[in-house]
């Protein structure tokens, strides 16, 4: 018998190693396109609340296209809906502790006037608890020793200023607590169901912490925050015996430290504290309101546990999935939690967690028909500015594809002094799916980082806030990651603002942008919104700029005025509706893009306001946008007419 050259089989075992390995990852394909449907369509669950006596559990859900409330028995399927809403579906509930009444707030045709509803789930009787006109509404307090109560705010005698009212609802009488002399912002409940604090803006900016000791006592000045360290303060509600206010208080520190500050005498005792990241999210006892545990925005959700009595429970919770946990709501006997998942590779789970037998119950994931797809990965990043300044956000990868010469989306959020977060994003795996790496950026005016970092961004719209996403942009081509010939820039409201500017200050970085009902004029916009703001103008005019004294300097960061410079193709939504931004001014932009022959695509939906709520508006927007990076960038996008 021959023997083999223990050489030749040695090579010869690489050979096949090499082979199996090259089809291992070189046929590595690029997932299977998930519908446009399924991502951004009303197809599930969401929002789940449970009632006070923790039978009966509520949820979102379509009725006829259109998200409306959802009722069932606990452990049976008899689901019902028990709204019928058939325009812009409902976006929040909650339990009234009465167990018959679930609560939710409405615009009518996105008018941005928001009432207050209520639906009898025994008797099926919707009623609207404000039936007045051109008002908003929002809700002070609800307590379990008060059922039949709510406590609103609500603007109905001074648009300009809200008042303090109770709500009977029994009968649906309304009686006025506490009149606004009008600079209060909120208004504060005690445990006896007592208007007793209130948050007035200053003249020069900041606002006074004002408790009173009875409703006809005078109101008395207990704390006071500045227009820089409103950034990172707040309060959230009075203690359990009244004698003390729970805050977020920055005064002489970074970031928001967890207090309780005396009504007696100011004192402050520190409860939680984080030099470098803010509080989000904190869990009370339901009657004592005594602290219990906070969570805080690092790169993840991450809680602190302030009462070990609860430490197994939260142990226990954190087993039951992969993900930043939250509580969504709680039965009143704080026995029976419901709490949902955040990951970023899947839709939001949510459970029924029994305090007493500690167990969890899976209820359904909010969009259940993600499962059978391949969702993408999202990595926490960071870098330095141009100035030094280190700026953190995220990355994710396109599912199938090397990390190397991707095309890159840039995905700007709405609002400029919140932040974005790890977790699932519908837009974000949508981008990954069809190809794209995206990025998302917390630049400087951002909230969470501390309140040097949020006031660093003040009045750098368009400046230093806007070099804080181009300096992102370039450290990824830095590392190889990005196609430099293939970025685009994509956002809603300030995310479309910033679009519009990145096309005219730095007109060739990107290859093109999409803009939904960004604000091309500063100074019209900022004038829009301040009646609004109402005595925390000042604020508003400090974050961008006061339109009294800087007309100009509005102007010059104003891409409407600059519009000549666009190059890159661009896509524009605008809702007929917006109260902020004109129809007149998106119509501007597109002219003078199409009088430079820069090729522009105008998506014009009469119904619709800042941002597109109505399903049929959504998918149309995301056909066309899908079709629009995929043009430019080179991605894919799904056949709408096979759907």
């Amino acid at each position: 018998m021959k023997h083999s050259d223990p050489t030749i089989t040695f090579l010869n075992l690489i050979a096949c190693i090499a082979i199996v390995a090259c089809s291992s990852s070189c046929s590595q394909r690029e997932p299977e396109l998930i519908p446009t449907k399924v991502l951004f369509g009303n197809t599930g669950q969401a929002s789940p609340g449970i009632s006070p006596d923790a039978k009966k559990l509520s949820y979102l859900a379509p009725y006829n296209g259109v998200l409306n409330i959802w009722v069932r028995t606990i452990g049976q399927n008899d689901d019902r809906a028990v709204t019928r809403d058939t325009d812009r579906g409902i976006k929040k509930h909650f339990w009234a502790y009465d167990n018959k009444h679930i609560m939710f707030t409405q615009d009518i045709r996105g008018n941005g006037n928001w009432r207050l509803y209520g639906v009898n789930v025994d008797t099926g009787e919707m009623r609207d608890f404000t039936p007045f006109d051109s008002i908003s509404v929002s809700i002070v307090d609800y307590s379990r020793r008060f059922p039949h109560e709510l406590i609103l705010s609500m603007n109905k005698e001074n648009r300009a200023a809200t008042d303090g009212y109770r709500l009977d609802l029994e009968t649906g009488g309304l009686t006025m607590l506490a009149g606004n002399p009008g600079n209060v912002h909120r208004w504060f409940a005690d445990p006896d169901f007592v208007i007793r604090g209130a948050l007035a803006f200053r003249l020069e900016g900041g606002y006074d912490l004002l408790v009173r000791a009875n409703e006809k006592a005078p109101w008395v000045r207990v704390a006071s925050w500045n227009h820089e360290d409103i950034a990172s303060s707040g309060v959230l509600r009075f203690t359990g015996d009244g004698n003390g206010i729970l805050c977020l208080d920055a005064r002489g520190y970074n970031t928001g430290r967890l207090v309780r500050i005396a009504v007696a005498d100011s004192s402050v005792e520190v409860i939680a504290e984080d030099p470098r990241y803010e509080i989000i999210s904190a869990f009370l006892q339901i009657d004592t309101y005594r602290m219990q545990a906070v969570a805080f925005a690092r790169e993840h959700t991450e809680w602190t546990i302030l009462d070990d009595s609860l430490r197994l429970d939260f142990e226990n919770v954190a087993k039951l999935d992969r993900g930043d946990f939250k509580f969504e709501s709680t039965d009143a006997s704080d026995s029976t939690w419901v709490v949902s998942f955040n990951k970023d590779d899947g839709p939001v789970p949510y459970y029924l967690y029994d305090r007493k037998t500690r167990q969890g119950t899976f209820l359904f994931d909010e969009i259940p028909g993600l499962a059978s797809y391949t969702l993408a990965r999202m990595e926490p990043v960071s870098f330095k500015a141009r100035d030094g300044l280190v700026i953190h956000g995220y990355l994710t990868y396109p599912p199938g594809k090397k990390h190397r010469n991707l095309p890159l989306v840039v995905l700007v959020r709405g609002s400029p002094w919140t932040r974005d977060y790890w977790g699932y994003s519908p837009e974000v795996q949508w981008l990954a799916n069809r190809g794209y790496a995206c990025l998302q950026v917390n630049f400087r005016g951002s909230r969470g980082y501390g309140k040097d970092f949020l006031n660093a961004g003040n009045k750098e719209f368009g400046g230093k806030m806007q070099n804080d996403i181009v300096d992102a942009v370039k450290w990824v081509i830095d590392r190889g990651i990005a196609n430099p010939k293939k970025l685009a820039i994509f956002g809603a409201s300030y995310g479309g603002y910033a679009a519009l500017v990145a096309l005219t200050t730095t007109p060739d970085l990107f290859c093109c942008a999409i803009d939904i009902s960004g604000p091309g004029d500063l100074l019209g916009w900022v004038n829009a919104l301040a009646p609004g703001w109402g005595p925390a103008s000042p604020t508003l005019f400090r974050r961008i700029g006061d339109p009294r004294t800087e007309a100009d300097f509005l102007k010059s960061r104003s891409p409407l005025f600059m519009a000549e410079r666009i190059r890159a193709p661009l896509l524009i939504m605008q809702g007929g509706k917006d109260r902020y931004v004109p129809t007149a001014d998106a119509e501007r932009i597109v002219a003078a893009l199409e009088a430079n022959g820069v090729p522009c695509e105008y998506l014009f939906f009469p119904d619709e306001g800042s941002g597109i709520q109505k399903i049929q508006n959504r998918l149309k927007f995301w056909d066309a946008t899908e079709k629009f990076l995929a043009k430019y960038l080179g991605g894919r996008y799904e056949d709408a007419s096979a759907r």
